[in-house]
Formats: structure tokens, C-alpha cells, sequence
């Protein structure tokens, strides 16, 4: 009896730590998926604009995501289902920003590079257009369309710390995380308390996180640009424990 109370005590303590470290879980770049994408990875295109061309390599020895835009536009994207509370950690780098992108507007809506989080947002928080339009987009294009996002950017003038939405729909957030090109053609490390980031911009507790997607478009402005992902990181954590959006260099 005596041994199974103490067993049971250190499966409780293990729990009770393993939920307040809980392990990181590594969203990043295996080779095996299908036309040399990465594993668990999937291209997403937009019918009317050119796809991008990503591709696998290495970079001192670690597996990136190249992505060369031309007028064009597509993503990659991996599903999850994750609490959406914890850090998102990465990293990324630009060739150059597009002078002619202008977040704020549909025919400037071009970034050198962006990462989306997707969320499986309460409809009860929605406005009557929203609910119709989100269920008009699922029932014409996709049934598991997100109903919620933030979208993180590497844009070419907004300030750093900037939270707008998109120029498309409310219900994307942009957060501008780098700005300019001073620091073009170097390696840029981002970590994000989704938790914060999610109630800044939309003023509700984060729901469950559905996927993750990069992107660099240049359909808008037709500009090219080249751009790095690599080292995808996500580490759950307790909401309350949250702290203030910032990003870590």
C-alpha cells in the first residue's frame, strides 16, 4: 500500500512539472514531404497568382525554408491543434523589403516575409457580417478555413510593435515584428507570447491553435524577393502565465 501511495505522489509531481515546463514541440523542416517540401508541410495557392517557389536546404548545417517571390503569392502551411497559449519562437531573414508594399491598404499587401497563426476562434465574438462572411468563404472555398489569425511581418516602414488589421478582413491581425532593411541579408530571431499577442489584438482570451503558415507575396507590387524561415518553435504554457507581446533578439 505504502508503495502505491508513493507511486502515485511522483506520477502527481511529475505531472504538476511536466505542466508547468512542458516540452518544446519542434515545428521545423524534415525531409520526406511530397514535391521536396518539407514533412507535414503543405503549398497553399491562391487561383488567380503565381505560386511561389520554395524549397529545402541547409544553412550551417540547420534545414530553412528558401522561398523566391516574383509577382506571386502561395504559402506553406502545417496543421496543428495546440493550446493556444505559449511562446512561438524563429527564425528569419529577407534579401531585401518591398518598397511598393503598403499593409493598409489591398493593393499594397505585400510582405518580404510573414508568418500566419491560425486560431479556432468562438463565433459568439463575431459580428453578424463576420459570422456571414466566414461561413459564406467556408461553404465556396475551404470547411476548415480559420475563423481567427495573427499574422506576424516583416514589413518595409511601419514601426516595429504596430498592430493593424488586414487590409482583407478584421478578423487578421498584422503585428509588425521587423521593419526596413537594415537588417537585410541577416538571420533575425523572433519569440512571440501568443497568449499577449492574441489578446492585443483581438481583446479575448486565445483559443485553440489550429496551424501555422509562412509566406513571402509580391503579388500586389510585383516586386521579387527572397526570403529565409527556419527553427520553428512552440512551447505551451498556461495562459495566466502569459506575460506583455515583445520580441527577443
Amino acid at each position: 500500500m505504502k508503495a502505491r501511495i508513493r507511486h502515485a505522489l511522483l506520477a502527481c509531481l511529475a505531472f504538476a512539472v511536466g505542466t508547468t515546463r512542458a516540452e518544446v514541440i519542434e515545428l521545423g523542416f524534415a525531409t520526406g514531404g511530397q514535391n521536396g517540401l518539407p514533412q507535414g508541410w503543405s503549398e497553399q495557392r491562391l487561383s488567380k497568382a503565381k505560386p511561389v517557389r520554395y524549397a529545402l536546404e541547409t544553412d550551417d548545417g540547420r534545414a530553412v525554408v528558401r522561398a523566391e517571390s516574383a509577382g506571386a503569392a502561395s504559402s506553406l502551411l502545417r496543421r496543428l491543434d495546440l493550446p493556444g497559449a505559449g511562446r512561438l519562437s524563429w527564425r528569419w531573414k529577407v534579401s531585401h523589403v518591398l518598397t511598393k508594399a503598403d499593409l493598409r491598404h489591398k493593393s499594397g499587401d505585400d510582405f518580404a516575409a510573414r508568418v500566419y497563426l491560425t486560431f479556432d476562434a468562438p463565433e459568439t465574438g463575431f459580428s453578424l457580417a463576420d459570422r456571414l462572411g466566414l461561413s459564406l468563404a467556408r461553404l465556396t472555398y475551404d470547411p476548415t478555413l480559420p475563423s481567427a489569425a495573427l499574422c506576424y511581418v516583416w514589413d518595409n516602414h511601419t514601426p516595429v510593435g504596430t498592430v493593424v488589421p488586414s487590409a482583407y478582413t478584421d478578423r487578421v491581425r498584422m503585428i509588425v515584428l521587423e521593419s526596413g532593411g537594415a537588417h537585410a541579408g541577416e538571420w533575425r530571431e523572433e519569440s512571440r507570447d501568443v497568449a499577449a499577442d492574441y489578446r492585443a489584438a483581438f481583446g479575448q482570451p486565445v483559443p485553440r491553435l489550429t496551424g501555422i503558415a509562412l509566406m513571402s507575396d509580391t503579388d500586389q507590387t510585383g516586386d521579387s524577393v527572397t526570403a529565409w524561415y527556419a527553427d520553428f518553435r512552440f512551447q505551451p504554457q498556461s495562459e495566466s502565465a502569459s506575460q506583455t507581446p515583445r520580441s527577443s533578439r
